[in-house]
């Protein structure tokens, strides 16, 4: 009996080990890319993709068929929270600039940091659901994926998006007057 237990034991622990082996290979790219998309800053963002792992391990419940979904989520707030802790360090003065890549001029290199900066810091300040679905259809996400990873009815999710990009627009605007550039 005692080596039957210690046979179903190691087979279930294979199996778990397969699962989060297999959900790793395919969902960290995508989720440590979403993250450096928030953060801006590709190393942090592996970090918090692997938080996000270690958290969706811990809870049972996320596993299965569920699981990008709700890794998609909670790598979102992750990011999210991230990217308020960067601007509440910002605004007492305790943050030093990160390395961006370099484009062809100084000017480009600064005009784009300016961008990014700016469009970080109206994030931050959207609802996390609005900055989530832009983060997420920025991605390239389809209505379908992302109405799984928020838990949101995908028949809503293109009216929610219309009105997130609406309240960023009016964000970006009220704080400093002109329109985002788009890319």
């Amino acid at each position: 009996m005692d080596a039957q237990s210690d046979a179903i034991a190691a087979t279930v622990g294979h199996e778990a080990d397969r699962e989060i082996d297999d959900a790793f290979r395919q969902n960290y790219g995508r989720i440590a890319r979403v993250i450096a998309r928030v953060t801006g800053d590709r190393g942090r963002a592996e970090e918090l993709a692997v938080d996000a792992f270690l958290k969706w391990w811990r809870h049972t419940r996320a596993r299965g068929a569920v699981a990008p979904a709700w890794l998609y989520r909670t790598a979102v707030r992750m990011a999210i929270d991230e990217l308020r802790r960067l601007a509440r360090r910002t605004r007492y003065g305790r943050l030093t600039v990160p390395n961006q890549p370099s484009p062809a001029t100084p000017e480009d290199v600064r005009a784009l940091g300016e961008e990014q900066a700016r469009v970080r810091r109206v994030l931050a300040t959207l609802s996390r659901r609005d900055a989530a679905l832009l983060l997420l259809r920025s991605e390239g996400l389809s209505y379908q994926d992302t109405a799984a990873a928020l838990g949101l009815n995908p028949a809503s999710v293109g009216t929610l998006i219309s009105r997130a990009q609406r309240a960023f627009r009016a964000e970006y605007v009220r704080r400093y007057d002109n329109p985002p550039t788009t890319r």
